[in-house]
C-alpha cells in the first residue's frame, strides 16, 4: 500500500461511486487523475475496490473492511504491475 491509497480509499468511502478524475481533484492537491487510476487499478486487483462502468469505482466490501481495522491487506493478492496490466 501507498500513502496515496488509504486517501482514495477514504474518499470512495465518504462519496461512494467516483472517477479518477475526481478522486484526483476532491481528494489530493498535487496527485495527477493518471497516478490515481495506476493506484485504484492496483486497489482492484488486491479486492479493495471495484470498477463500475468504464471510468467509476466504488469501495469493496473487502476495502470498507480494512478502513475499519479488520483486514489485513497481506493477505490479499499482491498486485504487481505484470499482474495488474493482464486484467
Amino acid at each position: 500500500m501507498k500513502r496515496e491509497d488509504d486517501r482514495i480509499l477514504e474518499f470512495l468511502r465518504d462519496e461512494g461511486m467516483a472517477s479518477p478524475g475526481l478522486i484526483a481533484r476532491e481528494a489530493f492537491n498535487s496527485v495527477s487523475p493518471g497516478h490515481v487510476e495506476e493506484r485504484l487499478a492496483m486497489l482492484r486487483y488486491a479486492g479493495l475496490v471495484f470498477c463500475v462502468g468504464v471510468e467509476s469505482f466504488e469501495l469493496a466490501d473487502a476495502g470498507q473492511r480494512y478502513l475499519r481495522g479488520n483486514l489485513d491487506v497481506g493477505h490479499q493478492p499482491t498486485p504487481t504491475a505484470d499482474r495488474v496490466l493482464k486484467e
